[in-house]
């Protein structure tokens, strides 16, 4: 008689939901199926975002609603509270596009994914990366021409209660022209191939993006490592013999 040993599931890494540290959110709809439908159904996510960032105590810095994904930065002020606040979230919102749609079953593709961000150009860049989406999925031609962003917020001044904006995209400048004016040229910079990379690998695997000093203290702060894994199997150190 064979005895089959039904393999076990990896666990899943605990999440790295500090207080007072920014996380960069992604989250897909299941398949990639749409997550919004009509304008409606975008409106219903920032009005539902807003109240569980209160509940919860986080702050939202930068956001894109995309066809059937999010991006979020967010600082909670509390350990936990950012997984707090994409739980009722998730729960609020997925209720109320099934009734909508005159649907069942889950929105979502599993647990949303995130990464901690470090300070200073970390933070902008991942800033900018999460509002220049639409201009990469080829939506359109410039961040500004698309409606479900913080862009607007962050680079044009127009009233958005939902988003706060972090001390180090304030230090930008004391004037809140000047401050438009120089996010607006950050942005028109855009961001490397190896920082899009590196944030994509970093929020996919759950770990740190910043500095080496910032990776190490997190690691430190969390008695594990912070910061990515390499792609691949590792390379052999070993010379083969000559023959």
């Amino acid at each position: 008689m064979v005895v089959r040993h039904k393999a076990r599931a990896m666990p899943a890494i605990p999440r790295l939901d500090l207080a007072h540290i920014p996380n960069h959110i992604i989250q897909r709809g299941v398949n990639r199926a749409p997550c919004f439908v009509h304008g409606a159904n975008y409106w219903r996510y920032l009005d539902e975002l807003a109240l569980a960032a209160k509940q919860a105590g986080c702050r939202i810095h930068a956001y894109v609603l995309m066809t059937n994904h999010v991006h979020l930065l967010v600082t909670p002020q509390e350990d936990g509270a950012t997984s707090r606040m994409m739980q009722q979230l998730g729960t609020r919102y997925v209720r109320y596009f099934n009734a909508c749609h005159q649907r069942t079953g889950t929105l979502w593709e599993g647990r949303f994914r995130s990464c901690l961000v470090g300070s200073d150009d970390y933070l902008l860049a991942c800033q900018r990366y999460i509002e220049l989406n639409p201009v990469r999925a080829g939506m359109v031609p410039h961040p500004g021409m698309y409606r479900w962003s913080s862009y607007h917020f962050n680079a044009q001044g127009r009233i958005d209660p939902l988003v706060q904006p972090h001390p180090v995209y304030l230090a930008l400048a004391a004037d809140a022209n000047e401050r438009w004016r120089a996010y607006r040229a950050l942005v028109a910079e855009g961001i490397t191939d190896q920082q899009r990379d590196a944030l994509t690998r970093s929020t996919n695997q759950g770990r740190a993006w910043g500095s080496p000093s910032f990776q190490l203290q997190i690691g430190q702060l969390l008695g594990r490592v912070a910061s990515t894994r390499a792609r691949g199997r590792p390379k052999s150190t070993r010379r083969r013999a000559i023959k």
